[in-house]
């Protein structure tokens, strides 16, 4: 039946969207709440002793198959976190919701021995819609670093060979992020981002020294943080198109650096009878965070190719951490925020994907392959030297999820090998298989129907 002179607007199964909605961030609350507890899990890396731990190179699923490429990718059906200004370009009828995780295998090895050990970490969890013309919207949770490591050594003392002193070295902890971000395209050649977030977690390092012999008493090392503040991260993308076929994004990245209002403590204890007895130092406003700089370029042909290259500079070298120091005088020691721990961090990322028909009929013409390479320069001062350099290969599938209900949605697979290799002889070589599983789910939520 027609009726005259009347319209109406519907929004497509407006009532079961609202339904999904409200259950996929109760879900999100969820899943945030369980896997940042045992994100621990995911490092077993001695390396991460050290500052913050082993730092999260943020990429999600559609990205780590290029070993995180991100400054200038920008995509309608993909949340690229690493560049806010990328938000502008969601779909205006979608809501996407991402999350993935990772499973891995570490071989560990020093002066021939080797150590293998198996872990399980998640790795974000966002989603991402239209705000309106031009803006788009993101929100969600990931790590910011992992603390996870255990090593055991024993000798005997060299006054007394009978007696034998064991030293044991654990830490877990690591920080977490939870953002909220805005994309934003004045221009018809630029988009403008940012996220804000803030910033939390516990980290503690433990060094405990026990003896054969019952009467010595053990002694315990502990340093702890429970770190509290917030982040902020700015983007920039400019589009050009060179002609019908090639096409380019540049994208602009900055970390806002600041200091970090948080305490560490130290505590130096003997421990007799099961009772620790001992001294506590504090080192009041001990943490700091970098500026972070990156630079990107992109670029992409006939809709079937991207290729991309990334800088990333974090300036660690100005950052201030807690550090305990042999003063000399009564009592011996203070602990203090200092300089000097860290040093500058340099990546450069190289990454490709191919689409074969972006236009296609066909459920294989819309697999999206992948591949990149990474190279890391340590942030981290280890005796005095820097760190171990990361070099990181990667391969990955996104698999488009086709059927009647949804044609949009992939599911990303990746592969990735990682080598940690020290500067200095007799160090701890790491080396890494690791599997990304991620699921990009992509709903058109915001499409109307129109009745006259």
């Amino acid at each position: 039946m027609t009726i005259p002179n009347s319209k109406k607007h519907i929004t497509a199964g407006s009532y079961s969207k609202q339904w999904f909605m409200a259950s996929m961030i109760a879900l999100a609350g969820t899943v945030a709440a369980t896997t940042v507890k045992a994100q621990t899990n995911g490092s077993n890396s001695p390396y991460s002793r050290y500052g913050f731990g082993l730092l999260s190179d943020r990429a999600q699923g559609f990205n780590k198959g290029m070993s995180g490429l991100a400054y200038g990718m920008r995509g309608g059906s993909e949340l690229n976190t690493k560049n806010p200004a990328s938000y502008s370009s969601i779909d205006s009828l979608s809501f996407i919701f991402d999350a993935g995780f990772s499973l891995q295998n570490a071989n560990l090895e020093q002066r021939g021995q080797k150590v293998n050990a198996h872990n399980s970490s998640y790795d974000y969890l966002s989603m991402g819609f239209r705000a309106s013309n031009n803006m788009g919207i993101s929100i969600g949770i990931m790590p910011f670093s992992t603390i996870g490591y255990n090593i055991s050594q024993s000798e005997t003392l060299k006054d007394n060979v009978e007696i034998t002193q064991a030293n044991t070295y654990s830490g877990d902890g690591g920080l977490h992020e939870v953002y909220a971000g805005l994309g934003w395209k004045p221009l018809k050649f630029a988009s403008v981002g940012a996220n804000i977030g803030y910033l939390w977690g516990d980290m503690t390092h433990t060094v405990l020294a026990s003896f054969s012999e019952n009467t010595i008493a053990s002694r315990r090392r502990q340093y702890t943080a429970d770190v509290r503040t917030y982040k902020a991260d700015f983007g920039l993308q400019f589009e050009g198109r060179l002609n019908t076929k090639n096409s380019f994004v540049i994208g602009l990245t900055y970390g806002l650096g600041h200091d970090i209002n948080s305490d560490s403590h130290y505590y130096d204890q003997k421990i007799e009878n099961n009772t620790a007895i001992g001294d506590t130092l504090v080192a009041t406003n001990a943490y700091q965070l970098p500026h972070t700089f990156g630079a990107g370029l992109t670029w992409m042909y006939a809709q079937k190719l991207r290729i991309g290259l990334d800088y990333t500079f974090q300036k660690w070298s100005d950052v201030k951490s807690p550090t305990l120091i042999n003063t000399g005088n009564i009592g011996g020691q203070s602990y203090e925020a200092r300089t000097g721990n860290f040093t500058d961090l340099h990546k450069i990322t190289m990454g490709c994907e191919y689409i074969p028909n972006a236009e296609g009929l066909r459920r294989r013409d819309h697999i999206r392959y992948r591949a990149g390479f990474s190279y890391t320069t340590p942030y981290t001062l280890v005796n005095g030297t820097d760190g171990p350099k990361n070099f990181l290969v990667s391969v990955g599938v996104g698999l488009p999820i086709a059927n009647i209900h949804n044609n949009r949605s992939i599911l990303n697979i990746s592969a990735q090998y990682e080598r940690v290799k020290p500067k200095a002889a007799g160090m701890i070589t790491e080396n890494y298989l690791r599997l990304n599983i991620g699921l990009s789910f992509n709903e058109r939520w915001f499409m109307k129907w129109k009745v006259e």
